[in-house]
């Protein structure tokens, strides 16, 4: 049994994420793969034998369009996902007015699967069925996995997953705003993509309580693998065609 009423002064209080924890998938995958995509986009052209001022074209349209996708597809997908889950509170209100003998078999059961003893899950079902609000909040929780307060709004997914990409997206594209030769160009994309890569990784392991170092690490690996495949293939490429 967990500790009750235990207190150690050496354990430090750490609180939970809070409000923003249903869009770390966003605020990651958002940020991540505007870094990745884009730095193995310009890595492989580069490898073809553009020049700076056309990878810097490619690297343009490519985050703006993966911008633009990554925002309509999290808005869809979201969105989706809310009317689904507005649909089932609809049908659970309906079987609340005409199967409420069915609704309280299925609250008995699951919280008979959640181990309360079942001694006390009469008096724990007499309560829920005392107000609907509360009955619909329960099986909303306990049948559908969501709580009201964590519900998405598909507007702020779709602009964090767009403007969190192009954020991304930067450090692979300025360095050839500035720098005429391409291989230079790559060099300075690709430190600033490994900083990036690695902070992303390295902050997510602060909500996920994880090594920093480990986390930011494979982070920076797994681009690191997808950039020398995209480099070959670009190499490849150039000297073929």
């Amino acid at each position: 049994m967990i500790g009750r009423n235990k207190v150690d002064p050496a354990e430090t209080y750490r609180p939970h994420v809070g409000p923003t924890r249903q869009y770390m998938r966003d605020i990651i995958l958002g940020v991540n793969d505007g870094l990745v995509s884009i730095f193995l986009l310009v890595v492989g052209v580069v490898g073809g034998g553009l020049t700076s001022k056309q990878v810097l074209l490619a690297g343009v349209a490519a985050s703006i369009a993966g911008a633009v996708s990554m925002a309509a597809g999290e808005y869809m997908a979201t969105k989706s996902q809310e009317q689904v889950f507005d649909r089932e509170m609809a049908l659970e209100r309906e079987h609340l007015r005409y199967h409420r003998g069915v609704e309280l078999q299925e609250i008995r059961d699951m919280f008979g699967d959640l181990g309360f003893p079942e001694a006390d899950i009469e008096r724990v079902v007499e309560i829920v069925d005392a107000d609907d609000e509360s009955f619909l909040k329960v099986m909303m929780a306990l049948e559908f996995g969501v709580v009201e307060e964590e519900r998405r709004s598909p507007s702020l997914a779709m602009v964090m997953s767009g403007v969190l990409f192009l954020t991304g997206s930067l450090p692979s594209i300025l360095p050839f705003v500035f720098v005429s030769d391409p291989l230079t160009a790559l060099w300075i994309a690709a430190a600033g993509s490994g900083v990036g890569l690695f902070v992303v990784g390295a902050v997510k392991s602060m909500v996920t309580f994880t090594n920093p170092w480990v986390s930011g690490l494979e982070n920076v690996g797994v681009a690191a693998v997808g950039a020398g495949v995209s480099y070959l293939v670009g190499s490849l490429f150039d000297a073929a065609v």
